[in-house]
């Protein structure tokens, strides 16, 4: 899903312009983003928390050159999805799957 397909659903859903949903998911984006920039770490209850992980410096090559230059140490955004989500995705696989079983015995497929 895009950003587009995304303002289009928040607009499709709340009956708000496409203008009015893409305050709104700017705003989220933009607030997640600040919050980061700030160290905090961010959780949203069902759905799953991003956090910031710090890399160590490195040695590391120039791919071009093959010489040897010096990564310095930085942060990476990371998120870790919650338990519901989790759930909510194999529950929906696990769905999937059945019924591809289910069509598959009735034709007597042996796949499944």
């Amino acid at each position: 899903m895009t950003k587009a397909e995304l303002v289009e659903e928040v607009s499709r859903v709340s009956d708000l312009t496409k203008k009015h949903s893409e305050v709104i998911v700017d705003t989220v984006f933009k607030s997640i983003v600040d919050a980061l920039h700030r160290g905090e770490k961010i959780e949203l209850r069902g759905f799953g928390s991003f956090r910031l992980r710090r890399r160590q410096p490195r040695k590391g090559r120039n791919p071009k050159t093959g010489d040897k230059v010096d990564v310095p140490p930085k942060q990476v955004p990371y998120f870790k999805p919650g338990k519901e989500l989790k759930d909510l995705i194999n529950k929906t696989e696990e769905v999937a799957s059945r019924v591809r079983w289910i069509a598959c015995s009735r034709l007597g497929d042996s796949r499944t």
